[in-house]
């Protein structure tokens, strides 16, 4: 049997590699390594969690033993898990000269056993093996995650944390109305301005003033409010963020976000979410940014079934809510647009039995055609700019 050059390319490097894992945890950091020319025996080490130094030390001791047997240096490339850690020490490693890989780890194949055993030891092992086909050019063998850029990373806190802003001010605001009205009393805004006003104001459905517990808490929900709102009023006024009452924001690499401005019916909100969250990032092709996003198709087909199972879900989901929402006002701003007359026609035709499956499809083929517009200038059919 003839060996291919694919196959020897990867022989060679299998043979010229440091393989390593990182089980990461709060404690400990588990490094699992394949050192060239030792079989198929993996040497497992345990190092503090968070301890750079120690774990750039472990791997020194590794090529150190390696220099030793062989005489060669061999270079070292890891693989670890997205978690809760993020991306610094994939940065880390990447300024100290080591090849490093982020690997999405639902993406990684295993045992669909009732009862499958479940150690540091037995996944730091299944990471290596996943590296190790990778490397050997693989298909789809793991999902890597691409890691962004730090600035790109930061600035999509803004939207972020006002979205979680926005959750607590609704909490506070129901459960304001939900202690006036088990007291009968209607009409009592807690967003307006005079709310401290008002609340001297308020009695309840049998004529009797507030009870004086009752309106001290709801003092202090009001006092948690305003700071809520005065949080949320300087999220949106940051001068970085497109969310900014500032004409143009600050930062240069959200220009061409300016271009999502200018279609009818995307707002600064929106258009901040789609921008960090997806559109700053690269993409090869329509389909991985499809699968960003979860909103790809997921099918069933064995022997005589074929049926779908929904979108997968395996996205982001902060831009898929937003892709589901900015359908509605699309077909509402946007109804001449090739994407809502095939929205349309598509739900026709089928007798609305299909509108769920339809809303996903337009929300993807929008995502998509906004990804074009905005990276490559490609004008989506029959949309209307802003007026100036």
């Amino acid at each position: 049997m003839s060996t291919g050059p694919g196959l020897l390319e990867a022989a060679l490097a299998r043979e010229n590699l440091f393989f390593v894992s990182l089980e990461l945890s709060r404690s400990t950091w588990l490094v699992t390594s394949l050192s060239p020319g030792s079989g198929e025996k993996m040497s497992k080490h345990v190092v503090d969690g968070g301890n750079v130094a120690e774990l750039l030390d472990r791997f020194e001791q590794l090529q150190q033993k390696a220099r030793l047997r062989t005489g060669k240096s061999f270079p070292i490339v890891t693989i670890q898990e997205a978690g809760l850690d993020g991306f610094w020490i994939h940065r880390v490693l990447e300024a100290n000269g080591i090849e490093s890989y982020v690997v999405d780890a639902a993406s990684i194949a295993t045992s669909r056993r009732r009862r499958r055993a479940k150690t540091d030891k037995i996944h730091g092992e299944a990471l290596t093996r996943a590296l190790l086909a990778f490397k050997r050019g693989e298909p789809r063998v793991c999902a890597m995650v691409r890691a962004p850029d730090p600035e790109d990373e930061d600035r999509r806190r803004i939207c972020r944390e006002r979205k979680v802003l926005i959750a607590e001010r609704v909490r506070h605001v129901n459960r304001v109305k939900g202690l006036r009205f088990a007291q009968g009393v209607s009409g009592y805004q807690p967003l307006r301005k005079d709310r401290r006003k008002r609340l001297e104001e308020l009695q309840t459905g049998d004529g009797r003033e507030l009870p004086r517990h009752l309106k001290a808490q709801v003092d202090r929900e009001l006092d948690r409010l305003e700071l809520l709102l005065e949080q949320i009023a300087t999220v949106e006024n940051d001068p970085n963020s497109l969310l900014s009452t500032h004409e143009q924001p600050a930062v240069e690499a959200t220009k061409p976000a300016a271009m999502l401005l200018s279609l009818k019916g995307v707002g600064a909100e929106f258009a901040a979410v789609l921008w960090t969250e997806a559109l700053c990032r690269h993409f090869d092709n329509r389909r991985q940014i499809a699968a960003y996003a979860g909103l790809t198709p997921t099918p069933w087909m064995s022997g005589t079934i074929d049926h779908e199972q929904g979108v997968s879900k395996a996205g982001n989901p902060r831009l898929r809510t937003t892709m589901i929402q900015l359908f509605w006002l699309w077909l509402r701003n946007q109804p001449a647009s090739a994407l809502s007359c095939w929205f349309v026609d598509r739900v026709q035709s089928t007798g609305g039995r299909l509108k769920k499956a339809a809303i996903v499809a337009l929300a993807r083929k929008l995502l998509i055609a906004l990804w074009k517009f905005v990276t490559a200038g490609v004008v989506i059919e029959g949309a209307v700019m802003k007026t100036a």
